[in-house]
């Protein structure tokens, strides 16, 4: 079973990337064939790179995270990188140079949590925009702006939209399904319902799994080792090989083969990221 696949990553977050190589070597003992680590700003989109260069497991995608959503969870101590501005547009064209090094432009969209932002709405729109001048598929973060994300996407000649942790009401997961877009299963899939019933009413046809490591662990008893002080409350420490539980459990939900589910996943892989 060596066709699985984790869309979506952070690799480059310290949990990660100070064991990178165990954390390789444990996802390629459990069958992964690819795994996609998402930059969220300059800094991380450079990581991310270097990662893919270093390990053929390794897809790299580049993105601008929400940026006023990031500088909170900074500042939270929810993400541990220095938060700094910078120039939208300069990165937009180190993307561009990097084209084909890159399998999506993720992670991008919209986080509401502290109420609707013009400057997101504006950076996503260039996102959108990148991901059609590049011909890539986009992964979208849209928490608390699911509504509109969804409308944004319609407006755009967009087809190969993933997206991640998607948590919108049902009417709206119908909207993303209507409009042949993916949904993401995450290995937190075990003990959320919301997620359980995504996996079991969409077709098996567009979901794919993702651990959103080092984030949403399946095992609620497995801490991060060598946390930090300043993050080590934010997450228990997921990892790619635990992908494995999505899999498992969309098979239990869909009363399918986990042989089938990989199968079809790999396809829906092959249809939108090559």
């Amino acid at each position: 079973m060596n066709l699985l696949i984790d869309v979506h990553t952070h690799l480059d977050h310290p949990l990660m990337v100070n064991k990178i190589d165990e954390v390789i070597r444990r996802a390629k003992n459990i069958g992964l064939n690819h795994i996609i680590t998402n930059g969220i700003n300059p800094e991380t989109n450079r990581i991310s790179l270097k990662l893919s260069q270093k390990y053929d497991i390794i897809k790299c995608a580049m993105g601008l995270y929400p940026r006023s959503a990031l500088k909170k969870e900074v500042e939270n101590s929810q993400y541990p990188i220095k938060f700094s501005d910078f120039d939208v547009n300069g990165e937009i064209d180190f993307i561009r140079q990097n084209d084909k090094k890159i399998v999506a432009i993720s992670e991008v969209g919209l986080d509401f949590v502290n109420g609707e932002d013009k400057q997101q709405i504006e950076d996503f729109e260039k996102m959108i925009k990148l991901a059609e001048e590049l011909d890539k598929p986009i992964v979208v973060h849209s928490r608390k702006a699911e509504q509109k994300c969804i409308e944004m996407l319609e407006n755009s000649k967009l087809k190969k939209i993933v997206m991640h942790c998607f948590s919108g009401k049902k009417s709206l997961v119908k909207r993303v399904t209507d409009n042949g877009w993916f949904l993401t299963a995450p290995t937190i899939i075990v003990r959320s319902q919301q997620f359980q019933e995504i996996a079991k009413n969409v077709s098996i046809n567009q979901l794919f799994c993702e651990t959103d490591s080092p984030y949403l662990s399946p095992y609620k008893e497995v801490e991060c080792e060598h946390a930090q002080s300043a993050f080590s409350h934010a997450t228990h420490c997921n990892e790619p090989a635990f992908v494995i539980e999505s899999y498992n459990k969309i098979a239990e939900l869909k009363n399918m083969n986990i042989i089938e589910v990989v199968n079809n996943i790999y396809m829906n892989w092959q249809k939108v990221f090559r």
